[in-house]
């Protein structure tokens, strides 16, 4: 939680912020990723209070405010312009949060419980094509040589070849690289999971290492930037962006549809949904059966433009 948010808040809500925090850090193994987005969802909703009390919020106030705020909360968030999925998630991290104090027996908001989320759109992954994946992993630049190129090459064909989240590539070490055909790979919620690894996969990984100008070390990281440091998120996706316009490829071609395009691709290649759903490190296999819904609409696209009888 920012030095800021702690600031505004009286000094007993300022502690159990600092407190939920470090749980969700430690004790649940929360991702980057989700601890930024409820850290901004928390401290949204603190400047909220602020602004509502007229003053540093306590404790007390938390659990004196009514379904009424919490719906004048949600509408102002959609007045600034957030969608219904992030309205969701940030009365999430308000559920957490709150729940987390009920728990502890530090503090009770009864209006929580009778909040509705947002209505969410059904929304699909959009994978690649083979072709265009295919692409992705092959063409990464003019100069071959260079490795910035063998570098991205080996992540994108990596994310593609095994299924990572791109999180989970770039936290992955030089004493993490495969071994006997298999990748250990720590998921959400510090979940390991073992993934097996194509040949062309290590392949690239070898190729980019070799000309790598920083030295090997097992617990470097095997991604880095042009410091030496881990390469971070932005860089990975912009290079992608960069590929991307390069080959005319639509701008679903991200980092993460390379991780929806391997399910996919097992999919209609014939694996079954438990073998993805192991693969991929999903804990429940309703997020899985997403890759079906794909399926079936690219089957029935096909369908309408080659059937005989379909055709004007």
């Amino acid at each position: 939680m920012k030095p800021e948010t702690l600031e505004i808040c009286a000094p007993d809500l300022s502690q159990t912020l600092q407190d939920w925090s470090q749980y969700l850090k430690y004790e649940k193994h929360m991702s980057r990723h989700t601890l930024r987005a409820y850290s901004s969802d928390v401290t949204q909703f603190i400047h909220f209070l602020v602004k509502h009390k007229g003053g540093a919020p306590s404790l007390n106030d938390l659990s004196e405010v009514s379904l009424n705020d919490f719906r004048s909360w949600i509408a102002g968030r959609a007045m600034d312009g957030a969608g219904a999925a992030s309205r969701a998630r940030s009365l999430s991290g308000i559920k957490n949060y709150l729940s987390w104090l009920d728990k502890q027996g530090i503090m009770h908001n009864a209006a929580i419980n009778i909040v509705r989320s947002p209505k969410l759109p059904h929304k699909l992954p959009k994978p690649l094509y083979e072709k265009q994946a295919r692409a992705l992993v092959e063409d990464t630049g003019d100069d071959d040589e260079n490795w910035i190129n063998k570098r991205n090459r080996a992540l994108f064909t990596l994310l593609y070849g095994c299924g990572l989240r791109i999180d989970e590539a770039l936290s992955l070490n030089i004493g993490d690289m495969p071994h006997e055909g298999f990748l250990r790979v720590m998921g959400k919620g510090r979940k390991e999971r073992q993934v097996p690894v194509l040949g062309i996969v290590e392949e690239t990984l070898d190729a980019y290492l070799e000309i790598c100008p920083f030295a090997g070390d097992p617990a470097r990281a095997i991604f880095l930037g042009v410091r030496g440091k881990r390469l971070n998120q932005g860089v990975a996706q912009k290079a992608m962006r960069d590929v991307r316009c390069g080959l005319g490829l639509p701008e679903n071609a991200t980092p993460h549809a390379l991780r929806h395009s391997f399910a996919t691709h097992l999919l209609q290649n014939g694996a079954n949904l438990r073998e993805i759903q192991e693969l991929l490190g999903h804990a429940s296999l309703s997020t899985t059966q997403l890759y079906t819904e794909i399926d079936a609409k690219e089957l029935m696209k096909t369908y309408k433009k080659f059937h005989p009888r379909n055709r004007t």
